[in-house]
């Protein structure tokens, strides 16, 4: 890395590099039974670039050809778009735990057996459900040093677990499931197999909604299919120079219910998407995005920043080693005060949200999504009676988040970069066959 550095301040006014070298071992399972293990090595290492103001930029898996890499970046940079940055300095790093030496230490043995126990658990409650499934452990170590003396060194270790079921009787399909990740060895198929086998128990009976308006419930899952992807696209520092987002000339009004507060927070514990820095070397930081229904901030990297003519919020990222760009690293939404069963409990006719498909393929900047409810349950005088099925739902997020029933009182990691309580909202838009 010290080599293509010297190289490019020889062609450039300014330089970073950026490496990741990981090491991957994903154990897959298919129709119930084991299909795939394997471990893959991977390095990157990419160079950015100012030279005449302009950013170049090139990337190789093979470290040893640095003359080409600068070579390349120089060549792109005659096209590149103007830099409005200055990289930064050396700076001082949040202490921010993301790496357990147990993630290294779980035998390939051992991840079988955690995939082949998750499957059997919930086959035992249903012999006929057909699964999916995965076992994963990662570690991967980043360095990005530049120019200016910057430089984040931190090692990283990514632990994963997780099932899909298919349930098919006549012309009708089921699907549940659940995974977890995190830093930390997981071990405890049990915990992932009884959401999955609550999913199944709600979802024995059918039952039907009308086409109309009713009061819904969105699971974590649920806020994580349906409304989170608009919400990271208009706190995008992106879209909001572009002038794309609709709440980017809204800062510090209320757009939202004065119950919904966000963050996004890179500094958590031992989180897959937590990081000392970002992958522009600058400090991570909590950054406060809804206060109170209040549009407090956006999310930037470098160029982003200084064209907003703010600071980087430090969510750079390089996805695959690319160039930088403004990216979500975990979005947490504040619980509130209610339960799930009390949620339930207030509605006269309602439905709850468990996955919804399709809803990223809306205006996804404007707020607007619709989807088919993949798994969804009716709600009838203040109990869950069974599943809905051919049912869709539709909406805005900035209406929907705009009056806001209830928050939960917990909240549950969806995937590696969400963690949110329920949600109920008075109204949404429902149409059904029936």
């Amino acid at each position: 890395m010290e080599r293509v550095l010297a190289q490019a301040r020889r062609v450039a006014e300014e330089a970073d590099v950026f490496m990741v070298s990981s090491e991957e071992t994903p154990v897959q399972f298919e129709a119930n039974r084991l299909k795939q293990l394997q471990t893959k090595q991977k390095t990157v290492l990419a160079l950015r670039i100012i030279k005449e103001g302009r950013i170049g930029y090139a990337a190789t898996t093979d470290p040893e050809d640095s003359q080409g890499l600068v070579s390349n970046a120089v060549e792109t940079a005659r096209f590149g778009m103007p830099s409005r940055f200055e990289l930064p300095s050396p700076a001082t790093y949040p202490r921010v735990e993301v790496f357990d030496p147990a993630v290294e230490q779980v035998p390939i043995e051992k991840m079988i057996e955690l995939g082949e126990e998750l499957i059997d658990i919930v086959r035992r409650h249903t012999p006929d459900i057909v699964c999916e499934g995965g076992v994963s452990k990662a570690v991967a170590s980043v360095r990005i040093i530049n120019s200016r003396g910057g430089e984040v060194n931190y090692r990283k270790s990514v632990f994963g677990i997780g099932v899909e079921g298919n349930l098919t009787r006549d012309t009708d399909m089921l699907f549940v499931g659940e995974g977890q990740s995190s830093c930390h060895p997981l071990l405890e198929p049990g915990v992932i197999a009884g959401v999955v086998l609550k999913q199944l128990e709600l979802a024995r009976t059918r039952a039907s909604v009308k086409t109309g308006t009713l009061p819904v419930v969105f699971t974590p899952d649920g806020v994580a299919s349906a409304l989170v992807p608009s919400l990271m696209a208009a706190f995008s520092g992106k879209a909001v120079v572009e002038g794309a987002s609709p709440i980017g000339n809204r800062l510090g009004e209320v757009a939202f219910d004065p119950g919904l507060s966000l963050r996004d927070d890179p500094t958590l514990a031992y989180r897959p998407e937590s990081r000392p820095g970002d992958d522009e070397g600058v400090p991570s930081q909590r950054t406060l995005l809804i206060e109170k229904g209040i549009v407090a901030g956006f999310l930037y990297d470098l160029q982003t920043a200084a064209i907003a003519h703010t600071l980087s919020t430090g969510n750079g990222n390089r996805n695959r080693g690319g160039l930088p760009a403004p990216s979500p690293t975990a979005f947490v939404i504040a619980p509130g005060s209610t339960t799930f069963d009390q949620m339930i409990s207030d509605m006269k006719e309602g439905l709850v949200i468990e996955y919804l498909m399709g809803a990223e393929q809306g205006n996804i900047l404007g707020g607007n999504f619709s989807g088919n409810v993949l798994l969804g349950y009716k709600v009838e005088s203040g109990k869950i009676v069974g599943r809905v099925k051919d049912t869709m739902v539709s909406g805005n997020i900035y209406q929907v988040l705009k009056k806001i029933t209830a928050i939960g009182a917990d909240t549950r990691w969806v995937g590696s970069s969400v963690n949110t309580p329920h949600l109920y909202c008075p109204a949404l838009s429902v149409a059904t066959k029936t």
